[in-house]
């Protein structure tokens, strides 16, 4: 198709909480900084979510995806893979690829009706299907990374080029310096079980791969706090890569963030009860802990955790979710925690625990919090440092350990050693939680550089009329080459 002038930009997000947000916090800041049609695709139920979402006085569109989850295996309504069992997760994958011809006929109905094709589509590393379906229309591509710049490369890298090392249990990365190792128990479970003929991985590597054929790359991260990451990512694949970042929905667009912070999962205590507890503590005095939804710490680890907690005498919110050994939909049981726990906790107001959903946001951003115990995902940590909240790093897949990295090495992040003795993680808690929060010299070395990197991060979004934000910038420079591009054609 022949392409003219147009302006017209499509979002499409993986369906998924932590891709979703991000990718409306970019619409966002794309709504507030250009004069582009924005135009976010994905699957009925989410596209609801974000129409509630979205402020009454918005310009950015909504366009849905007819899909039924119950023709594909999964429970009704599931169009979120946060809603569902992690046995599921392969399943849900699968019926996503299934969108790539709706998709495609709504953007050539798109084409009929403007008389020119879209500027570009930005779609998630998961839809390498859409990078054809641009070729095939005359639009420009890029491919959007959720993640950080660092562990985007890695994990690109890893399934690119995954070989199952037999006689090693350490091993390098294909373009990482020959000193970078990896070990295995720094791997997911997916990749543990990956297989050239299982279906589900040559699925996902398949998608990876196609998503690499795109013209270009956006990160969500920042150019001042990434150099590293940024430098590898487009020496590993070739591609100019814009970092966009921080693509945090609460420094953005503070009231779509409370709205949309975790679609289908309602937190299971009230915001006035968290703040409420929070105000019976002095400032950064109370610890918080999250691991998320799919990411799970054995029965034995939760146990320690608990020994560890209460040993450090430090005040805590713990949200808990069931341990890897049970199913998500397991209710809270007695035998996780030492016995008489919660009620001691509860006596002293000590902790607070908190079973599946918190409201998240609130908690980080009251002044009593003081630490954020996380497994380091990229999205909860760029929110956690945006509110100056150090983190104490327990990363449990791989590209929680590439985020881990790069924020210790910025200072703000210490992290735990949690190794083969399980037995041992009370003790690691009780070290670690004194050194962030005990009035060390370390702790107020964590707190001052977080403070740093929270005016870094609002520095990189700022557009107030002087000097343009660098993030504000590359998102200038991005549609500066796609235009450029576009001339060429």
């Amino acid at each position: 198709m022949a392409s003219t002038t147009s302006n017209h930009v499509i979002l499409f997000p993986f369906m998924t909480q932590g891709h979703l947000n991000p990718f409306l916090a970019f619409a966002h800041l794309l709504e507030r900084h250009t004069q582009f049609t924005i135009t976010i695709v994905n699957t009925p139920l989410n596209v609801q979510n974000l129409r509630n979402a979205l402020p009454s006085d918005t310009t950015i569109r909504l366009m849905e995806l007819p899909f039924d989850s119950s023709e594909h295996g999964l429970p009704p309504n599931s169009e979120n893979n946060e809603t569902l069992p992690g046995h599921l997760y392969s399943t849900f994958f699968h019926a996503t690829l299934t969108l790539e011809a709706t998709f495609e006929r709504q953007l050539i109905d798109i084409c009929r009706r403007d008389g020119h094709p879209p500027l570009c589509i930005i779609s998630d590393m998961f839809f390498g299907w859409t990078v054809s379906i641009a070729k095939r229309l005359g639009i420009l591509h890029a491919v959007f990374l959720t993640g950080g710049a660092y562990s985007m490369a890695g994990y690109l890298s890893l399934w690119l080029h995954l070989q199952r090392q037999k006689d090693s249990n350490e091993f390098g990365l294909v373009g990482y310096p020959e000193t970078f190792r990896l070990h295995h128990s720094q791997l997911d479970g997916l990749i543990h079980l990956a297989h050239a003929d299982e279906p589900y991985f040559l699925s996902l590597k398949q998608q990876i791969s196609l998503s690499l054929g795109s013209e270009s790359i956006l990160c969500n991260t920042v150019e001042e706090m990434e150099t590293t990451g940024l430098e590898l990512l487009p020496k590993l694949f070739g591609l100019p890569v814009w970092p966009v970042g921080p693509l945090v929905p609460s420094l953005i667009e503070p009231s779509t963030s409370r709205k949309f912070s975790r679609t289908g999962k309602e937190p299971t205590v009230s915001s006035d009860q968290c703040v409420a507890w929070l105000n019976l503590h002095p400032p950064s005095s109370v610890l918080y802990i999250d691991f998320g939804y799919q990411n799970h710490i054995s029965t034995l680890q939760m146990m320690e955790l608990a020994m560890g907690l209460e040993s450090s005498g430090k005040a805590f919110i713990w949200v808990l979710n069931p341990p890897m050994e049970h199913e998500e939909s397991v209710e809270l049981r007695p035998e996780w925690l030492p016995k008489g726990f919660e009620d001691r906790m509860k006596e002293r107001k000590q902790g607070l625990l908190i079973y599946k959903c918190a409201p998240q946001l609130e908690i980080l951003s009251h002044k009593s919090t003081g630490a954020f115990l996380s497994h380091c995902v990229w999205n909860l940590v760029l929110e956690s440092l945006s509110l100056v909240v150090p983190i104490i790093g327990w990363p449990l897949q791989i590209e929680q350990f590439f985020n881990s990295t790069v924020l210790v090495e910025l200072g703000v992040c210490l992290e735990m050693v949690i190794g083969v003795e399980e037995n041992a993680v009370s003790r690691e808690v009780e070290r670690v939680v004194g050194l962030v929060m005990g009035g060390t010299k370390k702790g107020e070395e964590m707190k001052r550089k977080a403070i740093a990197i929270s005016e870094m991060l609002k520095a990189a979004v700022r557009d107030d009329g002087g000097e343009k934000g660098s993030s504000v910038s590359a998102i200038g420079a991005f549609f500066r080459w796609i235009n450029q591009r576009k001339m060429l054609e």
